[in-house]
């Protein structure tokens, strides 16, 4: 048995023979909801919001652990969400009515401190502890090495193909889990989707938007992991995000077509051909990052996007105040640059605060409309006539916002003082 603090402090005893009779305790449940507000979410088919369950917690609590004991308790099917992908096409999301999450957030509070112990040290997603940061470290760390050809295996439609029997089998035969907690994630992966109003049964895959689908991913591609690890390959996975390192582009060659052997032959998981490849690591991107000479950069795809996003937030076109433009941007770069801070190269982080800058100058010169009326502000703000006059035989609004003119009336320090440009490069 092992142990596990609970709620305040509480220690009870998780045996994997006996995790039903612990689901069932209202203070699990009450850890499972706790799990459910800290994520929030939206509500599911039913239309109950987390505050709305919230405000009659006591009583859903004790009937859930009712129709839990006696076995009258049956999840709902999950509301389709669709998420568009910035390469195109949708990610399909589903959301869980409130209730569901609860019982599917403590299941996998009762499963993850049997089960999570047993993974590789080289997976690091959707795992107490670990992070992203700490993958592409160890990317870095193995590139660094001299294993710097680089096998990027990409899963297909990995959460919608996942094998039920596959799931509920590695966690019986792996892990011994109680066989009621099994059928009850059996019932939980077979509850079906609600798709314009019609529902529509569920016989594989896990749904994106479930507390319990993180870590049934894991048990599903800890297969792999096992895989590589006896094959002595050194590797670095996040969820169905894997890259793994050898010394020479024949050996990639031959990992490549083994290892998609073994996905696809035993996992009976699809590879996608177009988008797996293999490369130097400068150029395959992990997580949206990539090693530059020892060094962990953002990609080029990365950048682009972050360039096309600032494109949404800093239009031209816009009747909204600058100041509120500069307000959206800094939420946005405030989570941006949170994850993409982890570069080693500052310079580009930079790029992104200067080419928000440029965006803004560019709205500024586009709302003074004329020529004159621009010219006018340059004056107030101390900009000499030479300089001013200069301005208006520039070609085109972008071209206009890179002059020095719009340099000296509009510093960096205006963006970043008066209007609260939010800065992460400093």
């Amino acid at each position: 048995p092992k142990e596990r603090k609970l709620g305040q402090g509480e220690l009870f005893k998780v045996d994997s023979m006996r995790l039903f009779e612990e689901l069932c305790r209202p203070s699990v449940l009450r850890q499972g909801f706790r799990e459910v507000s800290k994520n929030r979410g939206s509500s599911g088919i039913d239309a109950i919001t987390v505050e709305d369950y919230k405000a009659n917690l006591e009583q859903e609590i004790r009937e859930l652990s009712a129709e839990l004991k006696d076995w009258s308790y049956k999840p709902q099917p999950v509301r389709r969400v669709e998420i568009p992908k910035p390469g195109g096409g949708v990610r399909l999301l589903g959301v869980p009515c409130v209730r569901d999450r609860v019982v599917q957030a403590s299941i996998k509070f009762l499963l993850e401190p049997i089960i999570d112990p047993t993974f590789s040290a080289s997976s690091f997603g959707f795992r107490p502890g670990r992070s992203q940061k700490q993958a592409i470290e160890k990317a870095k760390s193995i590139v660094s090495s001299g294993k710097d050809i680089v096998v990027d295996i990409d899963l297909s439609k990995f959460f919608d193909r996942v094998s039920h029997d596959r799931i509920i089998r590695q966690l019986r035969t792996v892990h011994k889990i109680d066989n009621r907690i099994l059928r009850l994630t059996g019932l939980t992966l077979r509850s079906g989707v609600m798709v314009n109003g019609q529902k529509e049964n569920t016989f594989v895959g896990t749904t994106q938007g479930s507390p319990l689908s993180p870590l049934l991913s894991n048990v599903i591609l800890d297969e792999l992991d096992k895989e590589l690890e006896k094959r002595g390959l050194e590797f670095c996975r996040f969820a169905d995000d894997c890259n793994i390192f050898v010394k020479s582009q024949k050996a990639a060659d031959r990992v490549m077509g083994s290892i998609s052997n073994f996905i696809e032959k035993k996992l009976k998981l699809v590879v996608n051909e177009e988008k797996s490849k293999t490369g130097k690591a400068e150029v395959i991107k992990f997580l949206g990052m990539t090693i530059v000479a020892g060094m962990i950069t953002i990609s080029s795809m990365s950048m682009s996007r972050a360039n096309e996003r600032l494109c949404e937030l800093i239009p031209r076109r816009t009747n909204q105040s600058i100041e509120a433009t500069v307000e959206k941007l800094n939420i946005w770069y405030r989570g941006w640059s949170g994850y993409y801070g982890i570069t080693e190269d500052k310079r580009q982080l930079q790029r992104v605060e200067a080419h928000a800058r440029r965006r803004l100058r560019s709205r500024i010169v586009y709302e003074h409309k004329r020529p004159r009326n621009l010219k006018r502000t340059l004056l107030k703000r101390g900009v000499s006539e030479y300089a001013a006059n200069r301005i208006i035989n520039n070609k085109g609004i972008w071209a206009t916002s890179r002059s020095p003119a719009m340099h000296r009336a509009f510093p960096n320090r205006y963006f970043i003082e008066e209007l609260g440009q939010f800065i992460y490069s400093a």
